[in-house]
């Protein structure tokens, strides 16, 4: 088997901004396996919240080609590197050579559901974006928000979007001190789900009050390593690949989390839709899908997945 990887740059068609600023393109990194006459990919999105840069993804990966050649194994990887966006694009690309080898197109149905997200802006820009969403036949929004104008915004979409189910992610940005009052505010507004609206250090608080609405883990769950310490604090867990790891450890942690009693999110970074194809497998094991990453892109790779009444479609 040959190995390589390669960086890729994807503009984005316009801003996406969360509370930890604004990104206008998508950087990847790619890995192609090949044997057989059979090239399996996988991609990743390094994300500096975790420490992760293309420069130290690639530096990550490039010990381990020379090891696929030799018959490394997607097991034998998982000891060999960390859970990350590097492992993530290297067992991905072997599991989508071990399915093309073995003739299997994809493994679920022909299409998923997905949220739509909406991006910080102002709370006319935020109800004009949700109501173009739903114009459009999403029935999930997924708001992005920081600690400013909460309320405002999530008032905005609610009316223009009155029959759309909300979810809002702050992405660790709220404060302790102003969480439980919000999480009340919210449930009244009808918001179905609450993602890591604390920083990860600060999960212990989430066992200080009862939660009115459920409170999803992301930043805070990477793998099954971590569910011992979110007992009690989350209802709901976050699986994007780039944390697991890949579809290894991805498809081990959604088993185990359900075990547990907790509810799943499938998640992605800013993506192509090689991503999106990967974590497939996921779709049915999950109550909330956010597979939209590819629909920021200004072009996404080809053949693209294509996004239509609030669904994903294989072909």
């Amino acid at each position: 088997m040959q190995a390589r990887c390669y960086a890729e740059s994807w503009p984005l068609r316009t801003a996406f901004v969360i509370s930890r600023g604004a990104r206008t393109e998508a950087q990847v990194v790619v890995v192609e396996v090949t044997a057989d006459g059979v090239t399996g990919v996988g991609e990743c999105t390094p994300y500096p919240r975790y420490g992760e840069s293309v420069e130290s993804v690639l530096q990550q990966l490039q010990p381990l080609l020379c090891e696929v050649a030799q018959g490394l194994t997607r097991e034998q990887l998982q000891s060999r590197l960390f859970a990350g966006a590097a492992r993530n694009a290297l067992d991905c690309a072997l599991a989508d050579w071990e399915a093309r080898r073995a003739g299997v197109k994809f493994a679920g149905p022909q299409s998923l559901p997905t949220v739509q997200t909406l991006v910080i802006d102002t709370p006319e820009a935020m109800a004009d974006a949700a109501r173009q969403a739903v114009a459009g036949g999403v029935t999930v929004l997924k708001l992005k928000l920081d600690d400013r104008q909460v309320l405002e915004r999530v008032a905005a979409v609610r009316s223009a979007a009155p029959a759309a189910q909300l979810v809002i992610d702050a992405n660790e940005a709220w404060p302790a001190e102003t969480l439980q009052e919000r999480c009340r505010q919210l449930s009244a507004q009808g918001v179905a789900m609450l993602e890591q609206p604390l920083p990860a250090s600060d999960d212990a608080f989430l066992e200080t009050f009862a939660h009115p609405l459920p409170i999803c883990a992301d930043e805070s769950c990477h793998t099954r390593e971590d569910l011992p310490r979110l007992r009690n604090r989350y209802e709901m867990l976050n699986i994007k690949l780039d944390k697991t790891g890949g579809i290894t450890e991805a498809l081990a942690l959604a088993d185990e989390a359900k075990a547990q009693g907790f509810e799943l999110m499938l998640g992605c970074m800013l993506c192509t839709s090689r991503a999106i194809r990967a974590a497939w497998p996921l779709g049915e094991k999950v109550r909330f899908l956010d597979l939209d990453g590819p629909t920021w892109l200004a072009k996404d790779v080809e053949p693209p997945l294509r996004f239509a009444d609030g669904r994903v479609y294989w072909s």
